[in-house]
């Protein structure tokens, strides 16, 4: 049976993080400067494929 892989994990929630807080940032500087920021569906997108393989690592195999 294969060990879970908590570094990939991990990695993979720190990018998240990293990225929100980048488009935060960007959201607030575009608001100081009084010009709108698009949302990027893209971001969504990414999101949940990184969340279902973070999931995908915690939930146990089925017993053959």
């Amino acid at each position: 049976m294969a060990k879970p892989n908590y570094n990939f994990a991990k990695r993979q929630r720190d990018l998240a993080k990293e990225q929100k807080k980048e488009e935060k940032l960007a959201r607030k500087k575009a608001a100081a400067e009084g010009t709108p920021v698009e949302n990027d569906q893209n971001v969504d997108a990414e999101h949940d494929v990184a969340q279902e393989d973070a999931d995908a690592t915690q939930t146990p195999a089925p017993h053959a």
